[in-house]
């Protein structure tokens, strides 16, 4: 048994469609649904009747000349093209060359009627528009309780503000039934007094979604007493429980980032803030104290008691400087004073009458030459120990006479 590749398959059914006369060109009538226009410019679409559906491509060179009107959901066309393999995803798909108005769908005729009359009975105005609480403690989400829609939300939710109370009701969305679950759970969620009420689903066809777009659904929106929010769908769907909520989202996501403010990035921001005070407060105390050291050890040299303090200890000084300055002039002077005694002694008279040596004086004059007495003058003799007075007897001329 030869194997083949997923490659060579594709490729060999490529080759079997590519050379079908009748798949070279031909037109096709159908509902367009699933509408996309790609940012590159071009559109992605399905074709839709009561038996099936076929994925067509329009890209943006043939858009040009083949495309005379906005392609949206719900349309009924008739496009031209030829079928070929897609081979990477192995699919076939109508790659489309003109594409014209085969008059309006079934599901948009009825969505425009509807649209229309409800909004001359004022459900749609703006007056009456409910303001969304800027922090909210609880918000409910009617939505299915599996899928990504109601992940997402939970996701945004626990990281904008974890502190936020969600409380679910679990709604059909799609299908028979869905309308009247979605009702009830509006009904249900408006009754327990809450903040914010987020309505929605993902993203799918105008069938998909029609749900919302009943009248049923759109009357319980309006006649809520809690602000309501409605993501339905991807950005480009638009359905009449958005017109009718007091504020429309174009994601689920997005309903929820609207409905719960951001306070953790707030808090985190504050806490950035606070961290920043801080160190600028630490930086400000440590500057502040620099400078107050500074000024205290100016003040303490400016401060009239330490100034007495130094000026005493100086004094203190000075007075022992002075005082052994004296003391050393003093001791030179007495020492001068000892040498100058022991000269001014030595040449005084008095330091020889001593061992018998005595000073004579004659009326009060000093006795010089033995000339100067003769017998019967009186004479003053003075020794070291006193003085005596005495008469002369005899006078002899020579040492020892």
């Amino acid at each position: 048994m030869k194997v083949y590749s997923v490659g060579q398959v594709n490729n060999y059914i490529k080759n079997i469609i590519t050379q079908d006369y009748v798949l070279r060109k031909l037109t096709i009538q159908g509902e367009v649904s699933n509408c996309k226009y790609h940012s590159l410019g071009h559109i992605y679409f399905s074709l839709k009747d009561e038996t099936g559906s076929l994925s067509a491509v329009m890209f943006k060179g043939s858009i040009q000349n083949g495309l005379k009107f906005k392609l949206a959901d719900g349309q009924n066309v008739l496009v031209t093209g030829r079928i070929a393999v897609y081979e990477r995803d192995g699919k076939y798909q109508l790659y489309a060359e003109e594409i014209k108005q085969d008059g309006i769908g079934n599901l948009y005729e009825e969505f425009e009627k509807l649209k229309n009359r409800l909004n001359e009975e004022g459900l749609f105005d703006f007056e009456l528009k409910k303001d969304i609480p800027k922090f909210p403690k609880k918000v409910g989400i009617v939505t299915a309780k599996t899928g990504a829609a109601i992940q997402d939300i939970m996701n945004i939710a626990r990281r904008r503000n974890p502190y936020v109370q969600l409380i679910l009701y679990p709604a059909k969305v799609q299908g028979e039934g869905a309308a009247d679950t979605i009702v009830r759970g509006i009904k249900t969620l408006d009754k327990m007094g809450l903040d914010t009420i987020i309505i929605g689903r993902g993203g799918g066809s105008m069938e998909d979604l029609w749900a919302f777009n009943e009248e049923k659904v759109v009357r319980a929106i309006y006649e809520a007493d809690t602000p309501i929010i409605s993501g339905t769908g991807h950005e480009v769907d638009i359905t009449l429980a958005d017109y009718a909520a007091d504020m429309r989202a174009p994601t689920p996501s997005a309903a929820c980032e609207l409905a719960i403010p951001d306070v953790m990035t707030s808090v985190n921001a504050l806490r950035d803030y606070e961290r920043l005070i801080n160190n600028q407060i630490r930086s400000k105390l440590s500057l502040y104290n620099s400078e107050l050291d500074k000024y205290e050890s100016k003040l303490n040299l400016l401060n009239p008691r330490q100034r007495l303090q130094n000026q005493t200890q100086y004094l203190s000084e000075l007075y022992d400087r002075l005082k052994k300055n004296i003391d050393n002039k003093y001791n030179q002077a007495f020492h001068r004073f000892e040498i100058l005694s022991v000269r001014l002694d030595g040449l005084s008279p008095t330091a020889k009458l001593v061992n018998g040596f005595g000073y004579i004086e004659k009326e009060d004059k000093a006795v010089t030459d033995v000339n100067d007495v003769k017998s019967g003058d009186k004479l003053m003799i003075t020794i070291s120990s006193g003085r005596i007075q005495a008469v002369v007897e005899n006078v002899s001329e020579g040492i020892y006479g």
